[in-house]
């Protein structure tokens, strides 16, 4: 029996990373917002890794947050620990990485949403989605409630006729034994969408209390203040330390004697798995010469004794799974709490959505996180701040807000995923972002704060602030430039202490600073600021400087793709009209629809010269409108 509920502006079908940020960015842009989850128990549950960052990943929880979403500040509140990666390298590859508690974590986004004006939070399963004239319009549930909206936002994860696999056995299920959705993966198909089949997996659990960790090496979190968000003032000292161990040869003797066993081998598993994540099987397979591989061993939370065995990836049987901790180092005599297994789910092939994140096929209807092929918390919280964000936008009548690859890691993201597809899991790394230099951990408010405030999601004292910040850097850059640095005996010792050459004359205090060896601190012990000035200042300061040639080439190089940015390719254009373009690439282009010439160029399967032959078609098209 259908009966109807009330009518909303937007409807959030799932409740994970994705779930969570597009719910929470659309109710505060103002609409009336409905998120339905199969349990509220899971809210924002992380079923794999309990961390939140990394190379890359860290850094579009930074985007997030300078946008005005929530994974930032929820892990500064509920972390365990925090550190900064990668410091002895260069700014572009700097990334925050925290281990979270990830019950605390949960517990604390829950409440967000559960006090957030405009959402309403429903426990239950969505079956179908109501289309009237290719157009979304709501969802139906398994009880038969009827919930109609403007837009809709698919977030389910890795539910969609979620299979977990263990060993032999084998049963629908999503992750954590929560239930599968299987209908609604059934009516997507029934409304003529692309689906594919992924894979992804996660490792053992073990009791703390049974683990050796004189036999591991610790791994501390950093000892000075740590954030993802730029609102967070209060840092977290009390850290917990993780613990590094490593696999050996009677490890990979164990699973080498079992591959027949392991359901990626025997052909138990169809779904394609994440090449940057590969199971422990996998891992002894494509890398047999390596005598041992890295098992970190990653608390998950402050009131658990659980243990995640980061590095232990697998979905071969509960017994072999034993006999692999017995051979590690620290985990001789460590108690098994939960098996391994790999999951295997639904999801959309991406090419199928506009840069929007909204569906060609069907008006109002937006996909977000894992179902768009993607792995890994960040990835999945990025696309739902995008997606509740042009959900809210369309129903308000305004254009959607599309980041380009120059703006933020979760533009390059977002336009991999809807221009070339993905034949595996996503995952996003520094080395797909061609402008990493200007896409950096520090200065992702600098690049994003200003659209979260125009579209409403950051407060004005949180502009204001930033505004200052800005001010602040500019004052100290244009005083640096305007001292002048001479060759002292003070700094001339210096100079010879950090093995820098000497200084033969006078040089600005800018161009001192821009030497490999120098940093602001050392320019502060000479010309010190009327001021103290704060720690994300004199960093900021210090980039920017240090880095100016380089940024400024990455600029020049990003406007020189604007032009191809800025030649759109109108919606109803014919490919089969344009005489010349290869056959593939007619292929690719049809099934894409790129909105702009740059676009079409990062299709794979589009070579130049079919770029060359549709620029020239496009210009033509312009001079017979003219000629009119």
């Amino acid at each position: 029996m259908v009966y109807q509920d009330s009518n909303y502006d937007v409807i959030v079908v799932g409740a994970g990373h994705a779930g969570v940020e597009a719910a929470l960015a659309s109710a505060r842009m103002g609409v009336k917002t409905l998120m339905i989850t199969l349990n509220l128990d899971m809210i924002a549950f992380m079923p794999c890794n309990p961390s939140i960052g990394g190379p890359a990943k860290g850094i579009v929880v930074r985007e997030i947050d300078a946008l005005g979403g929530e994974m930032g500040r929820t892990i500064d509140k509920t972390h365990i620990q925090m550190r900064m990666l990668n410091t002895g390298k260069g700014p572009a590859v700097r990334a925050l990485r925290a281990q979270a508690d990830k019950f605390m974590y949960q517990h604390e986004m829950k409440n967000k949403l559960e006090t957030e004006e405009n959402l309403t939070l429903l426990q239950g399963m969505v079956e179908r989605l109501i289309v009237e004239d290719g157009e979304c319009r709501g969802v139906v549930t398994e009880t038969g409630g009827e919930y109609r909206a403007k837009t809709v936002i698919i977030t389910t994860g890795t539910f969609l006729r979620g299979r977990v696999i263990l060993g032999d056995l084998s049963y629908e299920s999503g992750p954590n034994n929560q239930r599968a959705s299987v209908n609604l993966s059934k009516h997507l198909e029934e409304l003529g969408l692309n689906l594919v089949r992924f894979k992804t997996g996660t490792p053992p659990r073990v009791k703390g209390k049974t683990i050796d960790y004189s036999k591991t090496e610790i791994q501390p979190g950093d000892d000075i203040p740590r954030a993802f968000s730029y609102e967070t003032t209060k840092f977290m000292m009390d850290q917990i330390p993780c613990w590094l161990t490593y696999t050996n040869e009677k490890t990979h003797l164990i699973i080498d004697d079992n591959l027949h066993r392991s359901p990626m081998y025997s052909g138990m598993i169809k779904g394609t798995g994440p090449r940057y994540c590969p199971s422990i099987e996998d891992k002894i397979v494509r890398f047999n010469d390596k005598p041992r591989h890295q098992i970190f061993l990653e608390p998950e939370g402050r009131h658990t004794d659980e243990v995640y065995v980061q590095g232990l990836s697998t979905s071969l049987p509960e017994d072999v799974q034993r006999r692999m901790l017995e051979t590690i180092p620290g985990l001789e005599k460590a108690e098994l709490m939960r098996a391994g297994y790999a999951i295997e789910y639904d999801a959309v092939v991406p090419t199928q959505l506009w840069p929007s994140l909204e569906l060609k096929k069907i008006s109002g209807l937006f996909t977000a996180g894992q179902i768009n092929g993607t792995s890994g918390y960040e990835e999945a919280a990025g696309q739902g701040i995008m997606a509740g964000i042009n959900a809210a936008r369309k129903v308000q009548g305004k254009e959607p807000i599309i980041l380009d690859r120059s703006q933020a890691y979760i533009g390059v993201l977002i336009d991999d995923l809807v221009t070339k597809g993905t034949n595996e899991p996503y995952r996003l790394l520094t080395s797909r972002a061609e402008h990493r230099l200007l896409l950096r951990h520090d200065n992702a408010d600098m690049r994003l704060t200003e659209i979260g405030h125009d579209i409403g999601l950051i407060s004005t004292d949180r502009f204001e602030a930033f505004e200052e910040k800005k001010r602040i850097v500019e004052q100290e850059k244009k005083r640096l430039e305007g001292i002048i640095i001479k060759p002292t005996a003070e700094v001339q010792s210096l100079l010879e202490n950090i093995g820098s050459s000497q200084l033969k004359d006078g040089v600005r205090a800018s161009d001192f600073l821009k030497r490999p060896e120098v940093t602001y601190d050392h320019v502060k012990q000479l010309v010190p600021a009327d001021n103290e000035l704060a720690p994300v200042i004199e960093e900021q300061v210090e980039i920017q400087i240090k880095y100016a040639g380089y940024i400024e080439k990455s600029l020049q190089q990003v406007e020189r793709l604007k032009k191809m940015e800025n030649k759109k390719i109108p919606e109803d254009i014919d490919y089969d009209a344009i005489t010349g373009i290869a056959t593939e690439a007619k292929q690719k282009l049809k099934e894409v629809r790129p909105l702009s010439v740059a676009q079409a160029s990062r299709i794979s399967g589009v070579n130049p010269a079919d770029i060359s032959i549709l620029l020239v078609y496009l210009e033509q098209g312009r001079i017979a409108k003219v000629s009119k």
